[in-house]
């Protein structure tokens, strides 16, 4: 199952005091409009997570800062599904030989 246009679940949220919309916070997991659980599985209900439509899951990761502020956790497992970039390496490639 591939996700194009996922949403936000969060377990926190905050008001943006210049135009009066709330944005998710805390920890945040991607969720496909019109179910009741994230791509990793959770139940929204009974993980307390609230629901942002208007908020796409790309404007939540670090990288992008847009709506990132108050977001203190990324779900590695929905980050995972929705595909992280593969030139995001933890790791650099080096040659032992040349030391």
């Amino acid at each position: 199952m591939v996700l194009r246009n996922a949403a936000v679940a969060a377990a926190g949220q905050w008001v943006d005091p210049d135009d009066g919309v709330r944005y998710p916070g805390g920890e945040v997991h991607a969720w496909e409009r019109g179910r009741n659980e994230t791509v990793c599985g959770l139940s929204l209900y009974r993980s307390g997570l609230a629901r942002f439509p208007h908020v796409p899951w790309s404007d939540v990761q670090p990288e992008s800062g847009r709506h990132a502020e108050e977001v203190q956790e990324v779900c590695r497992r929905c980050r995972a599904a929705l595909g992280v970039r593969r030139d995001d390496r933890g790791w650099t490639r080096s040659n032992p030989r040349l030391r």
